[in-house]
C-alpha cells in the first residue's frame, strides 16, 4: 500500500456543517457553512471562512455579529437547504419552519432548534484568497436545557449532531475513547484484556420439518385483554404516542450507578419530542459541495 501526492486542497475531514444565523430579527438569513472552528480558549474564539459574493458576506460585515448554531439530525435537511439556497430571494426561517430567537449578547437572531447557539462578535476579518475569514470573539453560549442533567451537566451527544465529510452528511458514530484515555491506566488494562477475547460463531440453528410441526400444533395462551379497552387487541397508536410524550425528567427505577435523569422543565408542553425538532416541508437532497454553496 502507497500514498498518492496531489496538488493542494481542501482534504480535512470531518466538519461541521454548522447553520450560521446573521442579519436582524426582523430580517434573518440562515447560511450553511463547514470552514468554522475554534481558535482559542481563552479567550473563547472562533471564526467562520465565507466568500465575498454570498448574500451572508455583507450582513455579517455590515452588523459584525453572527450565532453559529450547532446542526442534528432533525435539523440536516433544512442545513442542506440553507447551504444551497440564498437569502437574497429566499426567506430561509420561513421556508425551512426554523425559529428565530432573540440573544442575550448580540443582535441576530439564534436558531431555537439547535441545542448549542454561540453568540459571536467580529473582532477581525482577513482576506485568504476565495473567503474572508471572520475572526470573532464567543460572547455567550446558548443550551437547550433538555440535554442538562439534574446537575447540569451537558450530555451534547444525546442531540444527535452532524458531521459533514467530503460532500455527505453522518451521523457520529459509537464512543471509542474519552480524554485522555490513552494514558489512563484503567483504560488501557481494560483495552489489553478486550485483545484476548475469543468471539465464537456458532452456525445458524435449521428448523427441520419435525420441528416445525410441533411448533404449529403448539397451544398458545391466549393474551390477557387490555385494561383500557376490551377488544384484547394491541393498541400501538397509543402507546406510540405515549412514548412520544415522555420527557427526560419521567420518573423511571435507573439501575445503582446508572446516568441521571434527564430535564429541567416542567411545564406540561416542554417534553422531548422530536416531531418539534423540524417544522420543514420541504424534501431537499442535495449533495453539493458545502464549500461551494450559495447562502
Amino acid at each position: 500500500m502507497a500514498k498518492i501526492t496531489w496538488k493542494p486542497g481542501t482534504m480535512e475531514y470531518p466538519l461541521p456543517p454548522v447553520m450560521v444565523s446573521c442579519g436582524s430579527m426582523e430580517k434573518p438569513n440562515i447560511m450553511t457553512a463547514a470552514w468554522t472552528g475554534i481558535v482559542s480558549s481563552e479567550p473563547p474564539m472562533t471564526y467562520v471562512s465565507v466568500r465575498p459574493s454570498r448574500h451572508s458576506y455583507d450582513l455579517i460585515k455590515q452588523s459584525g455579529e453572527f450565532v453559529i448554531n450547532l446542526t442534528t439530525l432533525p435539523l440536516v435537511t433544512a442545513a442542506d437547504f440553507c447551504g444551497v439556497k440564498s437569502g437574497r430571494d429566499t426567506d430561509k426561517f420561513k421556508e425551512t419552519g426554523l425559529t428565530p430567537g432573540a440573544c442575550s449578547q448580540v443582535s441576530c437572531p439564534q436558531i431555537v432548534e439547535s441545542p448549542v447557539s454561540i453568540e459571536c462578535k467580529v473582532v477581525n476579518v482577513t482576506n485568504y484568497g476565495s473567503h474572508d475569514m471572520f475572526l470573532a470573539k464567543i460572547v455567550a453560549v446558548n443550551v437547550d436545557d433538555k440535554y442538562l442533567d439534574q446537575d447540569g451537566k451537558l450530555w451534547l451527544e444525546k442531540a444527535g449532531l452532524i458531521a459533514y465529510s467530503h460532500n455527505y452528511y453522518y451521523t457520529l458514530g459509537r464512543n471509542v475513547g474519552f480524554f485522555g484515555f490513552s494514558v489512563c491506566r484503567s483504560a488501557l488494562k481494560a483495552r489489553e484484556r478486550m485483545k484476548n477475547v475469543v468471539v465464537e460463531i456458532k452456525e445458524p440453528k435449521i428448523m427441520t420439518v419435525e420441528s416445525k410441526n410441533k411448533f404449529a400444533l403448539k397451544k398458545w395462551n391466549r393474551k390477557p385483554e387490555s385494561k383500557k379497552n376490551n377488544t384484547g387487541k394491541f393498541n400501538g397508536r397509543e402507546k406510540f404516542e405515549k412514548s412520544r410524550k415522555m420527557r427526560f425528567d419521567d420518573e423511571y427505577s435507573a439501575a445503582p450507578g446508572g446516568r441521571k435523569k434527564f430535564g429541567r422543565r416542567h411545564d406540561n408542553n416542554a417534553g422531548y419530542d422530536d416531531r418539534n425538532e423540524h417544522k420543514g416541508g420541504f424534501n431537499s437532497r442535495s449533495r453539493h459541495s458545502i464549500a461551494k454553496r450559495h447562502d
